[in-house]
């Protein structure tokens, strides 16, 4: 689960607390997963779902069925016109004849609609899954992940196929329907019933199902997730997230509830004891749990959840202590024995899956990171997916902030590159410092136009990006509303989607650098600075001319600007 905060710290005092030293994690030995397919219909996404998950890293497809996204207007074509369409595009082809349009993805056909803003630029780069590649930084990272949530107790999945469905994505996590992260300005729509996912926890349903009568108790769920974002080094419009969770169930052989619980409660806290210790100088959070913002929930008991957070916490120190001690593995002797322990930190936090809800933070080159967000399961989700007496927790996390981290990775773009100088720097199962290969001269020109007076014009000049982790399902309380099939006027997001569509990756930022309100015409005048460069080449003069121009012919056409 995707878990990042909407909403401000809640800082609490904090006690220290300095762990046992161990000895660093080793990265594990890659082996290609063995992938099993399980078709399974969007359909049953909340009913009786067939557990989609028998084996371990396990790819899920979907059948859809793309009659139902047609919008209903008797200016549309016929039913038989439109099964036509649809065998075209299942033959890889657009259809488009009055008010029908659609592609393609992944084998499966989909009709456009008021709704869609999924750019080509982006359809291009569903189903590269660097995850599959074991030599690439994003699938080593991944087994690493995985190898401190081991098996038989946690499954490890896979899901390849993007498009789910908008209830899959937002409804059944309880995203309510003004949330921001549902706005077209944050999200790839497909059409209005079908979207690409903005986070993993859109499967979470069925990997909890599939913990029904299994023999693991938790998972991890591996996949590639879209979101309408800003460009620079820590952005990317496709990026990678793994999220894990682990539950207990009431014993079955107890006499009653109470007996039960006493006897669970007793399970967690051995399993608390038998975690591994490490080597990172952590402050915990206030565990009170009684009252407040982060209160434990009404259907839980206290003293439980107080176990829960302690084996949830433990888990994720293991998990940052393997990443960072194999990180510091490739640094000199000297200089690893100078930095002594990581030290870390706990902050409550509020998502709207969990609560109590917490995130991780590290110390980093003098900085504090923010690396994930995790938290106790709310309830009713845990009861939907058939697991009404478990109580659990779950995460989630950026791969492509843990593998920048971890290999030295200094633009997110290079995760994408196929060139040779950057992929073949990496072997499955070693962690080496990426060496850059050149650095290619930039080339800055600006736009500059006029807009009409509209709210969420452009994010404040001089506010910095998040610290680099997305969050939940993206959300901005500055954009436009989700109820919106066209924004009400340009938005900053608009700018980054062209930009993405004409130049690709040979963009490095586009930032905000002049912004003003004319006092008469209320119209504003907005200034963006493009960064040319490529991560591979040098661009000339007339290549980025030609770009440049393209940008702003393409911005004047869709959004009515005036050029200055």
């Amino acid at each position: 689960m995707q878990l990042l905060k909407t909403g401000a710290f809640v800082r609490a005092a904090r006690s220290a607390r300095i762990t046992v030293p161990k000895a660093p994690v080793p990265v594990p030995a890659c082996v290609r997963p063995r992938l099993v397919q399980s078709r399974w219909s969007s359909s049953q996404a909340t009913a009786e779902v067939p557990r989609p998950f028998p084996e371990q890293s396990v790819e899920i497809s979907r059948e859809v069925d793309p009659t139902k996204t047609a919008p209903e207007s008797k200016d549309e074509p016929d039913q038989e016109h439109l099964k036509q369409k649809l065998k075209e595009l299942a033959h890889g082809k657009k259809a488009v004849n009055g008010h029908l349009a659609g592609v393609n993805i992944l084998g499966n056909p989909y009709i456009f609609d008021a709704t869609t803003n999924v750019p080509d630029s982006i359809l291009q780069l569903v189903g590269r899954n660097l995850y599959r590649s074991p030599d690439h930084p994003i699938a080593i990272t991944k087994a690493l992940i995985e190898s401190c949530f081991p098996k038989p107790t946690y499954n490890h999945f896979t899901v390849a196929d993007p498009v789910v469905t908008t209830h899959e994505n937002f409804d059944v996590l309880g995203f309510p329907k003004d949330h921001p992260g549902r706005s077209r300005t944050d999200t790839y729509y497909v059409n209005t019933t079908h979207l690409l996912r903005t986070h993993t926890s859109a499967h979470q349903h069925a990997a909890f199902q599939s913990l029904v009568n299994d023999e693991a108790k938790g998972y991890t769920v591996c996949a590639d997730v879209y979101r309408r974002d800003s460009i620079d080094k820590s952005h990317f419009p496709v990026f990678h997230q793994m999220e894990g969770a682990r539950v207990w169930d009431l014993p079955v052989s107890a006499d009653s509830r109470y007996e039960a619980q006493l006897r669970r409660k007793e399970i967690i806290e051995k399993d608390v004891y038998n975690l591994p210790t490490t080597r990172l100088a952590v402050k915990d959070p206030v565990t009170n749990f009684h009252k407040g913002s982060n209160a434990a929930q009404p259907e839980h008991d206290v003293e439980e959840v107080k176990l829960v957070v302690a084996h949830l916490m433990r888990s994720l120190e293991y998990l940052v202590n393997g990443v960072f001690e194999a990180s510091r593995e490739m640094m000199p002797p000297w200089q690893r024995d100078k930095m002594g322990p990581l030290h870390a930190r706990w902050i409550e936090a509020y998502f709207p899956f969990t609560s109590p809800s917490f995130e991780l933070e590290v110390l980093w080159n003098g900085e504090w990171l923010e690396l994930l967000g995790c938290g106790v399961v709310q309830q009713p989700i845990l009861n939907n997916a058939g697991l009404k007496n478990s109580i659990g927790w779950a995460w989630g996390v950026g791969i492509e902030r843990i593998a920048m981290l971890l290999f030295g990775i200094p633009d997110i773009r290079l995760f994408w590159s196929q060139d040779k100088r950057f992929l073949q720097q990496f072997k499955c199962g070693h962690i080496k410092k990426f060496e850059p290969f050149s650095k290619y001269p930039e080339c800055y020109k600006d736009i500059a136009f006029w807009i009409n007076s509209s709210p969420a014009a452009a994010s404040p000049i001089g506010v910095e990006s998040s610290s680099g982790v997305a969050a939940a399902a993206g959300g901005d309380a500055r954009k436009a509303s989700p109820a919106e099939t066209q924004p009400a006027a340009f938005h900053e997001n608009d700018i980054m989607e062209v930009v993405r569509d004409v130049a690709g990756s040979l963009v490095e930022d586009v930032q905000l650098v002049d912004e003003f309100l004319h006092p008469t015409t209320g119209r504003k005048s907005l200034c963006y600075r493009i960064n040319y460069r490529s991560l591979e080449r040098t661009l000339t003069n007339e290549e980025v001319n030609d770009l440049h121009s393209q940008v702003a012919a393409k911005m004047k056409s869709l959004f009515n600007i005036e050029l200055r």
